[in-house]
């Protein structure tokens, strides 16, 4: 009988390179995909913004997110209304969202348009993302107040709250009156 002496380190090796890496990074829509869904058959014009320090801090106030925001993904429909897209951290890798704000500032929807994280991508479940529809800065915005969390999902659906509350203070204090 022929035996065969492999060391430990060496199985523990061959174990690690052929374990496959399970990742759930996906690109669910495209900003112009994202786009039609919010706002079908209305023609969108880009309306990127200069982000000043002050605004950005104002933005940081309302909304605790310390990511700066990029002011050259706004695009406006003729009668007012505004498409943004934002990233947010979820819990170590970017989200890339969109919201459709109508032309009086409430939230028509938001669309989860990469989710690059292994846990938390319940995020783009339909379900969840209609708990933001109609609202405003006005409202809370706030995970586990008016907006409920997901088990498992906890630091993607924070921040992603967390998130789209900036993004109506930037309408509040910079879009409205354009």
């Amino acid at each position: 009988m022929l035996y065969w002496k492999i060391s430990p380190y060496a199985l523990g090796g061959i174990v690690l390179i052929s374990a496959p890496m399970i990742a759930h990074a996906k690109i669910y829509v495209t900003a112009e995909q994202a786009q039609k869904i919010l706002f079908p058959n209305t023609v969108l014009s880009k309306a990127p913004l200069l982000i000043t320090e002050d605004l950005q801090e104002k933005m940081r106030i309302a909304s605790s997110i310390r990511h700066p925001f990029q002011g050259d993904r706004i695009w406006k429909t003729v009668d007012g209304a505004w498409f943004i897209v934002d990233e947010v951290v979820g819990k170590h890798e970017m989200i890339t969202y969109a919201v459709g704000i109508n032309p009086s500032g409430r939230i028509l929807g938001i669309e989860i348009l990469e989710y690059v994280e292994s846990y938390g991508y319940e995020v783009a479940q339909a379900d969840w993302r209609k708990q933001f529809v109609g609202k405003s800065a006005k409202d809370p915005i706030k995970l586990n107040q008016d907006i409920q969390n997901i088990g498992g999902a906890t630091l993607s659906c924070k921040h992603l709250t967390d998130g789209v509350k900036r993004v109506t203070a930037l309408y509040e204090l910079a879009l409205k009156s354009k």
